[in-house]
């Protein structure tokens, strides 16, 4: 940090922190998905697509834009014919790196149990003899 330069530090449990924006972004399915593709390295436009299934192309590209808006992700271009354009995370997006891989191998983990108890709790009496 530069002599006389202040770390701010926002709490996004207040209503106006800035920081809430970014945890929209990060935070939601597609966000998580995208940061998560590029985490081994980067990725072209069709690739991203097709890594992320179900994601269309305006979508996509919404979330590059505020991804890359926000910092956390860089977009190439190789000025060839056609342009070339790749995504990647940047070294703020490579810190998300593992608190999102732990989210998602989480989510791998125990998908099952929670549709089992959502199932439970939409017929809670379905097991009662």
């Amino acid at each position: 940090m530069a002599a006389g330069s202040e770390r701010r530090v926002s709490d996004p449990f207040t209503r106006d922190c800035p920081g809430r924006t970014v945890l929209d972004h990060i935070s939601s399915r597609w966000g998580v998905l995208i940061l998560s593709a590029l985490a081994p390295g980067p990725l072209r436009f069709f690739q991203l697509r097709d890594k992320v299934e179900g994601i269309s192309d305006k979508i996509l590209i919404q979330n590059l834009r505020l991804l890359t808006g926000d910092g956390l992700i860089e977009r190439t271009v190789v000025p060839t014919s056609p342009p070339k354009v790749s995504y990647a995370l940047t070294d703020l997006g490579h810190g998300l790196s593992l608190p999102l891989q732990g989210l998602i191998d989480w989510i791998t983990e125990h998908s099952v149990d929670i549709v089992d108890a959502r199932r439970r709790a939409a017929h809670p009496h379905a097991h009662e003899t």
